[in-house]
């Protein structure tokens, strides 16, 4: 049924001018695309993602704003700033040769402070001339008095593979550092045994072994402990 006014009954009216209905038509947007909605939901889901991971902390921190640049500037720091991994023991000391080793080893072993004459007392000023060639005075202490040998000429009565043997087996009264000697490579062994067969013979031999209770023929430095009257122990 129609009326003879606008047209059928019930339809939408509009009496606007035609036109101002055309320029509205010019003036709206095209409507959008369902792919298009898709895509744009997805672009923001994955922005806001993106900013959370970049606001998120491991761990419950407290967090704070981090560029992706500097995401990766950090690991490369990271790994920088790791500590080195501990290096190994060192086999043994290099040098030019085994006997210019083994006088290095002899040196910073300390062998002369007891075995060469003199060296102790001047601060290390003896000629090399005299190194290890014993000294007569005796150390001693409950073990008994004991004293360091000629090592020139105890190491003159074995060969290379004897010396080194001989030093692993060897376990003797202090003051001797045995337990040093043990630590040491065979090569440093080696190197310590040419070092001193490089040398002359020289020197006498030192006094034997004097067990406790016996007095010493010779001078002697006593290793025991003397607590002042009154303490504990005098």
């Amino acid at each position: 049924m129609e009326d003879g006014r606008c047209g059928r009954i019930g339809a939408v009216v509009n009496d606007e001018p035609a036109w101002r209905q055309s320029r509205q038509r010019q003036d709206q947007p095209p409507p959008k695309s369902r792919p298009y909605l898709i895509v744009a939901a997805v672009t923001a889901l994955a922005l806001a993602a993106g900013t959370a991971a970049l606001w998120s902390e491991p761990g419950g921190g407290q967090s704070r704003p981090v560029a992706q640049g500097q995401a990766a500037s950090d690991k490369s720091n990271a790994a920088a700033a790791s500590p080195t991994p501990r290096a190994g023991p060192v086999e043994r000391v290099v040098s030019s040769s085994p006997v210019n080793a083994g006088r290095y080893i002899v040196m910073m072993a300390g062998c002369n402070d007891c075995h060469t004459p003199g060296y102790m007392e001047s601060g290390s000023k003896v000629p090399e001339e005299l190194w290890l060639t014993g000294v007569p005075v005796g150390w001693r202490g409950p073990w008994g008095t004991t004293y360091a040998s000629n090592l020139r000429l105890f190491v003159k009565d074995f060969d290379e593979d004897t010396f080194v043997q001989v030093v692993r087996a060897r376990n003797t009264r202090p003051p001797m550092p045995w337990s040093s000697l043990h630590a040491m490579s065979d090569a440093d062994l080696r190197a310590v045994y040419r070092y001193i067969r490089s040398l002359p013979i020289r020197g006498q031999r030192t006094p034997e072994y004097v067990p406790p209770g016996q007095e010493p023929a010779t001078p002697y430095l006593v290793l025991e402990p003397v607590f002042p009257r009154g303490a504990a122990g005098g």
